[in-house]
């Protein structure tokens, strides 16, 4: 069996009796100074520890979001009707789709941005509608034709005022033209405006009468709008309510759509509900718009290659004055990627140094058309994008903390001879900046800490028994020289 003695001869830390050591002021001074060193340099290793340490690289677009990115965006255009505006996307590779309604929403605005009603349905299929086989020859309007003066008077004498607003030099307000005279006459016939009251069919020339036609936020030629008797009075929302007729554009269908109108509707009643609606009325009566601006809401997916946002007036059977229109804007938010809510930047505060924050470029930005280029004026933006993302690496894994799209943005305005537009020009980089977090080991930490205190304790007991020494030296040579 080993002997105790034999274990005590391996002790690194072998004690020296108490009887033959002395506690000295100096020594218990230096301790002190030692203890608050330790704790000072131990809070500077902990305070070090806990901190986060970055390195930035520049890679290859690693994204786990697949080949297409999300662009979210809400834009307001004071002066575009939402009867005619389209979203648009293409891109490099060939790709276009057109007038997208699926994921986005058009809420009619005032000047003042303020909403006047609620979302706008799409008038899609406006590209298959019947002209008819009418003759195409030089006629006349056989309606009536309205001006400033007198409109106002016909609205508030007939139950119901079909209107249609056209352009001579309109291609399809000249196609229009010979089933509208056709069917004002018709109508005429079969109800005397003298002795009926009840329906006429009347003509604005707008080239003539701008002012009335901007009055009904006129912005697509031929318009065919019905004025029901009481129509003058204004909704809750302090807009006039009137109706848009999308329906086919043939002499038969525009009767149709008169005795569907007149059904309700007695020869002796002057007595209108203001819906003005029963099961029977044709689906291609919608509400009309009551104000000119039009606020575009929602979000189109895009392959990750340079491509453009188009938004712009369009029909398959209008046509538009180009010197009239104006694509002034004002850009709530336009975002690639998934949005950052508030919520997860204050929760990750300590990243925004790290952060370009350059993911809202064009927000709350106003692009006006204005200048010796009033007319025929696209506005367009270049974005540059470029995604960043933070990972951090604990406990010998890596995951994603933050990613967001950053960009450029440079807007410039054009004159041309083409309708006006307003252009959204993305160019995704094939690169992402990558920003890793790398945290100490905890063993680092307990190594230093445990360095620290030996090291402290280690030089302060040099210095107590340099100091020591030299005391008793300087007594020694003072005892000397009394001898």
């Amino acid at each position: 069996m080993v002997s105790t003695t034999k274990i005590k001869s391996v002790d690194f830390f072998r004690k020296i009796p108490r009887d033959l050591t002395e506690a000295s002021i100096s020594g218990a001074g230096l301790s002190i100074v030692a203890a608050l060193a330790m704790v000072f340099l131990f809070g500077m290793e902990l305070s070090t520890y806990l901190a986060v340490t970055t390195n930035t690289s520049v890679i290859v677009d690693k994204s786990s979001d697949g080949d297409f990115l999300r662009i979210d965006f809400n834009v307001s255009f004071p002066s575009l009707s939402c009867e005619f505006a389209s979203v648009d996307v293409s891109d490099v590779l060939g790709t276009n789709r057109l007038n997208l309604t699926k994921t986005i929403k058009k809420v009619p605005i005032d000047p003042h941005l303020r909403a006047t009603g609620a979302e706008v349905d799409s008038t899609s299929g406006l590209d298959l509608i019947n002209h008819g086989d009418e003759d195409h020859g030089n006629h006349t309007y056989a309606s009536i034709p309205l001006t400033s003066d007198t409109f106002d008077k016909f609205s508030h004498h007939f139950q119901i005022l079909v209107v249609n607003f056209y352009a001579p030099w309109c291609y399809w307000s000249n196609r229009l033209k010979p089933s509208w005279e056709k069917a004002a006459e018709i109508t005429r016939q079969r109800y005397n405006p003298e002795t009926d009251g009840r329906v006429l069919l009347g003509s604005v020339d707008c080239t003539e009468e701008s002012t009335l036609c901007k009055r009904h936020h006129i912005q697509g030629y031929p318009s065919i709008r019905i004025f029901r008797k009481g129509s003058h009075l204004k909704e809750d929302h302090g807009h006039h309510k009137h109706e848009s007729y999308y329906g086919d554009r043939d002499t038969e269908s525009i009767l149709k759509m008169v005795e569907e109108m007149l059904r309700p509707i007695k020869k002796e009643d002057h007595k209108l509900a203001l819906d003005g609606k029963t099961d029977n009325v044709i689906s291609s009566i919608k509400k009309a718009p009551v104000s000119g601006g039009c606020r575009i809401v929602g979000y189109v997916r895009a392959k990750k290659v340079p491509g453009k946002i188009i938004i712009s007036a369009h029909s398959g059977a209008h046509s538009f004055d180009a010197s009239q229109m104006n694509m002034t804007h004002y850009v709530s938010h336009v975002t690639f990627g998934k949005m950052i809510s508030e919520r997860l930047l204050t929760d990750t505060k300590r990243l925004l140094p790290y952060l370009g924050l350059s993911h809202d470029r064009l927000n709350g930005k106003w692009f006006i058309n204005e200048g010796q280029f009033a007319a025929n004026v696209t506005i367009e933006h270049y974005l540059q994008v470029v995604k960043t993302e933070v990972v951090s690496r604990r406990f010998g894994q890596e995951h994603s903390v933050i990613e967001e799209y950053e960009y450029t943005a440079h807007s410039s305005v054009a004159h041309g001879y083409y309708y006006p537009v307003a252009k959204f020009h993305f160019d995704l980089s094939p690169m992402q900046v990558l920003i890793s977090e790398n945290p100490k080991a905890f063993s680092h930490f307990i190594t230093n800490v445990c360095a620290i205190i030996g090291g402290v304790f280690t030089v302060a007991g040099i210095l107590d028994s340099i100091f020591q020494n030299t005391v008793r030296l300087v007594k020694k040579v003072e005892l000397g020289k009394n001898i």
